[in-house]
């Protein structure tokens, strides 16, 4: 008896000391494997944010251009740098553009220099009246005075470029065949071109493209000296009836992109490079704009029935006399600056590329 009970015990023990090993050894089927902790993902660094004040509608080619330029520099710098647009002066007014981007109201601004007056007093040169041809003579003229002289005036901002337009002629509410004509006129006129309206007996008014449409429909304004492409792009052409071609005495307004010198000097070389890179190109395309938009705008006023009139040889040899004591002021102010010579090389630079 006693033997037959320690057969049946034995084995009973051995099966329950493997169960109980068996169970032991394995997790329940319920319960998770424990894993490594995920590793965060690196944190994307975030884009370069940059403000473009551009005191051009946002209809016109030139902010258009300025538009396409913002987002070449995006495309080239894979979304590194993203730049907000303001057209129309919403940000800062074209008179204001150039120290607000000093004053880091804008990171970037385009204007004009002659808006802010005295401002820039070397480069006043470049609109006088020479006879500029076109916008391409104008622009690369612009851009070949400035890096030659490197101008102490720019020194607070770093330059992206400059452009400059076609030839100015007259629009004016009233024909103009002569000089006489001109005579106690009222002509909208900014900088210099105030001077050139005073030496050919007119009354200069300043005030910048935005404001001269409303002027010229009240009658603040007879007429205005300003480039053909703006009877079309400003809509100018809807309240002036002539247009007199005085390219003999064609003057420009000379446009800067600037950007503050602060956030430049911040900017990574790798970016610095694909921005100067851009600008070049850009050059190119701002002249060929304002070349295109003085022929369109001329089958535009044409089309309304304006009229274009021609100066007889005997009238362009007045209006160049009348204007030469403009380029004589200029050059004869004792200010330490190189004017007559930075006069000389403007006029044979303009002779160098209209000849090309």
């Amino acid at each position: 008896m006693k033997k037959n009970f320690f057969a049946f015990l034995i084995p009973t023990v051995v099966l329950i000391l493997l169960l109980l090993t068996h169970c032991g050894g394995q997790q329940p089927s319920n319960q998770a494997t424990p894993s490594t902790p995920a590793q965060p993902k690196p944190a994307e660094a975030k884009p370069i944010e940059l403000t473009y004040s551009v005191f051009f509608p946002a209809t016109h080619s030139q902010y258009r251009l300025a538009e396409s330029w913002a987002k070449e520099v995006e495309k080239r710098t894979n979304g590194k740098v993203k730049i907000t647009m303001y057209p129309g002066g919403s940000l800062t007014k074209a008179d204001q553009c150039f120290e607000g981007v000093i004053n880091g109201v804008s990171d970037l601004g385009m204007s004009c220099f002659a808006y802010t007056r005295g401002r820039f007093p070397l480069l006043e040169v470049l609109d006088l009246p020479l006879g500029y041809p076109s916008g391409k003579v104008a622009t690369h003229v612009a851009m070949d005075i400035i890096k030659k002289y490197q101008p102490a005036e720019l020194k607070d901002v770093q330059l992206m470029y400059v452009h400059a337009h076609g030839p100015g002629i007259l629009a004016s509410k009233k024909p103009v065949r002569s000089l006489d004509d001109l005579k106690g006129m009222k002509i909208r006129a900014t900088g210099l071109c105030t001077k050139i309206v005073e030496k050919l007996g007119g009354q200069p008014v300043g005030m910048s493209q935005p404001e001269t449409y409303e002027a010229l429909q009240k009658g603040v304004v007879d007429a205005t000296f300003c480039p053909m492409e703006t009877l079309q792009g400003w809509k100018q052409g809807e309240v002036i009836q002539a247009v007199t071609d005085s390219r003999c005495i064609g003057y420009t307004t000379a446009m800067f992109v600037v950007m503050n010198k602060t956030k430049w000097e911040q900017l990574p070389q790798n970016i610095k490079d694909v921005i100067l890179a851009i600008n070049e190109e850009w050059v190119d395309k701002h002249a060929q704009a304002w070349d295109d938009d003085d022929a369109k705008a001329k089958e535009y006023i044409t089309g309304m029935g304006k009229e274009i009139i021609p100066l007889t040889q005997e009238e362009q040899e007045r209006w160049k006399s009348a204007v030469q004591p403009v380029m004589q002021d200029y050059a004869s102010v004792q200010d330490n600056l190189p004017r007559a010579e930075i006069l000389a090389d403007t006029q044979k630079r303009i002779q160098e590329l209209s000849s090309q």
